[in-house]
């Protein structure tokens, strides 16, 4: 059975659209899970945590600089036969005011720990989809603004950069799906399960 660790964000999580306090998809519905059922050789572990970021520090919610706790999850789901990572969204935060050549360079600092478990060619590297024009709106999140629309939109160039570079597999999750209108940020019950489709078929060399 092959060992795939899943790192990521709420949208790795499966947080509802909207939800207040965050509720999370189940088993079933959310990504992660789709993936693990599309395989008996495969087992997905899921590591995603709302509002993390690649190197960023959140002074109102700590411990989401993923860099921090990647080493120690690498270590504890040892060992590996590959891994997906995506994150990028939340560096887009107002908070941080990172253009998107900084959160590329996060990211390769999130890339440099996972190859020290994984062979780059064994990494999906995966651009998050792009925000929603209105995310920042005070009904959905206003830690964002317009700013960080444009600089959604970018993370698929440069992280597509970083994947060809590194020897990388690469997808663009904005290629496959959108924010649900809801919140202009996370992925309905169907973006799970379209998104779940396309992460398969890139994982398909790695698993065998």
């Amino acid at each position: 059975m092959k060992q795939i660790l899943a790192f990521g964000d709420s949208n790795t999580w499966g947080l509802v659209p909207g939800s207040h306090p965050h509720e999370r998809y189940p088993w079933g519905v959310r990504w992660t899970s789709l993936l693990q059922e599309k395989s008996e050789d495969i087992r997905v572990a899921e590591e995603g945590l709302c509002g993390r970021t690649t190197v960023f520090e959140d002074g109102l919610r700590p411990g989401r600089k993923g860099v921090t706790s990647l080493d120690q999850l690498l270590e504890s789901h040892y060992p590996l036969d590959g891994a997906i990572l995506m994150l990028g969204t939340n560096d887009c935060k107002t908070f941080y005011n990172a253009s998107s050549y900084v959160i590329g360079k996060g990211i390769e600092r999130c890339l440099d720990i996972l190859e020290k478990y994984v062979e780059p060619e064994n990494i999906l590297l995966i651009s998050p989809m792009a925000l929603g024009e209105d995310v920042w709106r005070p009904e959905k999140d206003p830690e964002f603004n317009g700013n960080s629309v444009v600089t959604s939109k970018e993370l698929k160039q440069v992280y597509q950069d970083i994947a060809k570079r590194r020897g990388t597999a690469f997808l663009a999750a904005s290629d496959v799906v959108t924010a649900s209108t809801i919140d202009d940020e996370h992925m309905d019950e169907e973006g799970h399960r379209i998104f779940a489709e396309a992460v398969y078929k890139k994982l398909e060399p790695i698993i065998g």
